[in-house]
């Protein structure tokens, strides 16, 4: 109907994520199964910017993904205080202590491999990040820019500038090598800072305001640059960009979790709390369907698919091949032998490639836990349910 109007722009590109579970569970705000945003900002002041990125970094772009407190408090202290939180830190220390608050000169001179290098890393990387930006790959470009951190670090601690500035007296050669270490470690910090805007804009203009530079700086046309911050202008003192997420506190994240859930909070006057009723149906409608029991006799995972199991049932007269949804609450080998009814005159139909002949009949109770619908008693395999 778009189409035919003329005057719309139709989408080219319908990205879409898989789902993102809690602590190895589905989501459910009725039985309060999740993180409440307004209870993570109380409970974690200015550390907004946190969970923008375990959930960019965790997101479910091709598979379930679980998000766990535990994993949480990893990324945090071990990819945002330990990897970029840390190199920005040491990058103003060191900028402070030996070149006294102000952007180096660089010396082009003395320009050396590791100097070269970390140049042409950071052009890459906004070329990198840029092209995953374009094709919806959020979680490679955010790692992207961690590992432009990474580099960084490893460049910093490879230089050991401070070694050279230990001393009482600095020849003019250490303090020249010091300035392009520094020089360059601070252009990459401003690099950082556009790059990191999308995911963790809070982050971002911390690092303006430590730089002393406007909003302007963060136009994407100037990532890759090594001249973003000019020779001589002087910077604030460092902050920390991000704090250390203790044990206890995420302790108190899963407690809290698992006694909301023992008693949830009921949404008031919830129109999703009652389940929708389907339209009504006549006799004849139901029996179009051809239900029949069936036994399991095989069942393996699906190749690149986590909710798949392929299954052979003996239907009595026949065995087929069924592809059911039900990998994330059984395990193949926990259902072999088992008694299922079959919905046996459904179209064939292909999954990962492989025809599916026939639906198992599923229960879902209020957690979202499937149930097998079988006979009270065994009854051979092919008989009719009605």
């Amino acid at each position: 109907m778009l189409k035919a109007h003329g005057h719309y722009v139709l989408p080219e590109n319908v990205p879409a994520n898989e789902f993102l579970n809690i602590e190895g569970e589905k989501v459910s705000t009725s039985r309060n199964w999740a993180v409440w945003v307004h209870e993570y900002i109380e409970d974690f002041p200015g550390c907004e910017d946190v969970l923008r990125y375990v959930l960019c970094a965790n997101a479910p772009e091709t598979k379930d993904n679980d998000f766990t407190w535990k994993d949480f408090q990893d990324r945090n202290n071990s990819e945002l205080v330990a990897i970029f939180g840390n190199f920005v830190n040491r990058t103003f220390v060191l900028m402070h202590k030996l070149c006294g608050g102000k952007v180096p000169v660089f010396h082009e001179k003395i320009k050396d491999d590791a100097d070269t290098e970390l140049m042409s890393q950071i052009r890459q990387t906004k070329e990198a990040v840029e092209n995953a930006l374009e094709t919806f790959k959020f979680r490679d470009a955010l790692y992207l820019v961690i590992d432009l951190a990474r580099k960084g670090n490893k460049y910093l601690q490879e230089k050991e500038p401070w070694k050279k500035g230990g001393k009482e007296t600095i020849i003019t050669e250490d303090q020249e090598k010091i300035d392009n270490c520094l020089y360059l470690c601070l252009q990459l910090t401003a690099n950082l800072a556009i790059l990191i805007n999308p995911f963790l804009p809070s982050t971002s203009k911390k690092m303006l305001f430590m730089m002393k530079v406007v909003d302007r700086i963060l136009e994407w046309e100037n990532a890759g640059k090594t001249d973003l911050l000019k020779t001589g202008y002087s910077l604030r003192a460092p902050e920390l960009l991000f704090r250390k997420i203790e044990d206890s506190e995420i302790q108190k994240q899963t407690v809290k979790l698992q006694q909301n859930a023992i008693n949830p909070v009921e949404p008031a006057a919830s129109a999703s709390a009652v389940p929708e009723k389907k339209q009504e149906i006549q006799y004849t409608d139901f029996e179009k369907l051809e239900l029949r029991t069936g036994v399991i006799l095989a069942a393996e995972k699906v190749a690149k698919a986590d909710k798949l199991l392929k299954l052979e049932v003996d239907m009595g007269t026949e065995k087929r091949t069924i592809v059911s949804g039900i990998a994330l609450h059984f395990k193949a080998e926990d259902i072999v032998g088992k008694q299922v009814v079959v919905v046996a005159n459904l179209a064939p139909r292909k999954m990962k490639g492989i025809e599916s002949n026939g639906m198992i009949l599923m229960a879902e109770d209020a957690t979202g836990k499937l149930i097998f619908i079988a006979p009270d008693e065994k009854i051979s395999a092919g008989s009719e349910v009605r």
